[in-house]
């Protein structure tokens, strides 16, 4: 993308754009709008994150905060801003910011009434009067980044937490009036037997109060991060598969149900933002690193907090690129999408085959993916494709 953002996203006229000027939905609710807030501070480095992320550059925090609200301000000043029907503030470690810093941010943003304010956390951050200016702020969700609750797994990902603080930190939340928290883990670590997971998922299922979601991610290699240096720590296909398995048998028979590929949740307390990702909703990203979407066009800030910062600062764009897909690309797009959730996809796209029967459910005139077959979503996804349901609507 040109340097400038004022040349290409510089607002719209609201009376014809097909997101932000559109003041409702299908059956007359409001058109959802996403922000997500990129934080970039860690305090230690896990290592399997590829994320943009540092652990050296706290003393930047302020001056990252007061870059974030020029974005917002200008962001809403281009047009570029609708009410926000959900907002997620990730990273990197949210919790990481002095909780007024982070509070600054998010009563910044402007949301419909009822919107969905998720913040990250890792568990050692919990603390009750972090969580109540929080509450003060408007979020309403938090996620924790449990990843795992025996102890060698932790060790062996790299994290800094225990058992005991994750267990603390759930009942803080609690405790502080969050109706709606997640809990985060990874799955398939070398050091990790299905004994060991096992037993996080039960200790997970005992937390008081017992997490109304669980999202739950495969071990992926991520290039240049210590993991990948270590193909001794490599995660195994088949262990992996087997845990994911038993993950979704585990969080079923307690209640919860899946919703998207490594996504549980009880009714009524599904991840309304990330939704919005799956159903190529518009959202804006702010905060280096942060990405947008609106229509078919992605554009992403600079991956560094220092030229973020140094970009507003001097009243320059802080976009880095941009792509527009075509129109067979966000169809494909959305096809692989749909595919991962369990809303699925029209039934007459699955054309009748074997192979494709042993990983796919029908259900009336929908095609959801089942256990195996999530395991596998984009190979079938570029089945279809092949077959060509990817130009058919969703």
């Amino acid at each position: 993308m040109p340097a400038r953002a004022s040349d290409h996203v510089a607002g719209p006229d609201t009376a014809r754009d097909p997101v932000i000027g559109r003041r409702s939905g299908p059956g007359g609710g409001p058109v959802p709008f996403g922000v997500y807030v990129h934080v970039p501070f860690c305090a230690a480095r896990c290592d399997y994150c590829a994320f943009a992320t540092w652990t050296d550059r706290d003393g930047l925090m302020a001056d990252y905060v007061d870059a974030c609200l020029s974005e917002l301000a200008r962001a809403s000043d281009h047009g570029e801003l609708a009410p926000a029907t959900s907002v997620f503030v990730g990273g990197g470690t949210p919790s990481r910011l002095p909780a007024d810093e982070l509070a600054r941010v998010v009563e910044a943003i402007g949301r419909r009434p009822g919107a969905e304010v998720t913040v990250e956390c890792n568990p050692e951050d919990a603390d009750a009067a972090r969580f109540g200016r929080w509450r003060e702020a408007g979020v309403t969700r938090v996620s924790f980044g449990v990843q795992s609750m025996a102890p060698h797994v932790l060790a062996g990902l790299g994290r800094r937490h225990g058992t005991a603080q994750a267990e603390r930190a759930v009942a803080l939340a609690a405790e502080a009036g969050f109706a709606s928290t997640n809990v985060d883990l990874i799955v398939g670590a070398p050091a990790e037997t299905d004994d060991d997971l096992r037993a996080t998922l039960d200790a997970v299922l005992c937390l008081e109060p017992r997490p109304p979601h669980v999202s739950a991610y495969l071990l992926t290699v991520e290039p240049g991060t210590p993991l990948a240096a270590d193909p001794a720590r490599h995660p195994d296909d088949d262990t992996c598969a087997r845990r994911y398995e038993l993950v979704d048998a585990t969080l079923s028979g307690a209640g919860y149900r899946w919703y998207e590929v490594s996504n549980w949740a009880v009714p009524g307390h599904e991840c309304r933002h990330n939704r919005l990702y799956w159903d190529q909703g518009a959202y804006r990203g702010i905060g280096c690193a942060a990405h947008s979407h609106r229509s078919g066009r992605r554009w992403w800030n600079v991956r560094t907090p220092e030229r973020y910062i140094a970009a507003v600062r001097a009243g320059r764009s802080a976009v880095a690129g941009e792509e527009v897909l075509s129109e067979s690309q966000r169809m494909f797009e959305g096809l692989v999408l749909s595919l991962r959730t369990s809303g699925g996809v029209p039934a007459s796209v699955v054309p009748d085959d074997p192979d494709l029967d042993a990983l796919v459910e029908r259900r009336g005139e929908r095609a959801v993916l089942n256990v195996r077959g999530r395991l596998l979503a984009n190979d079938v996804a570029v089945r279809l494709a092949l077959n060509g349901a990817a130009g058919c609507p969703r």
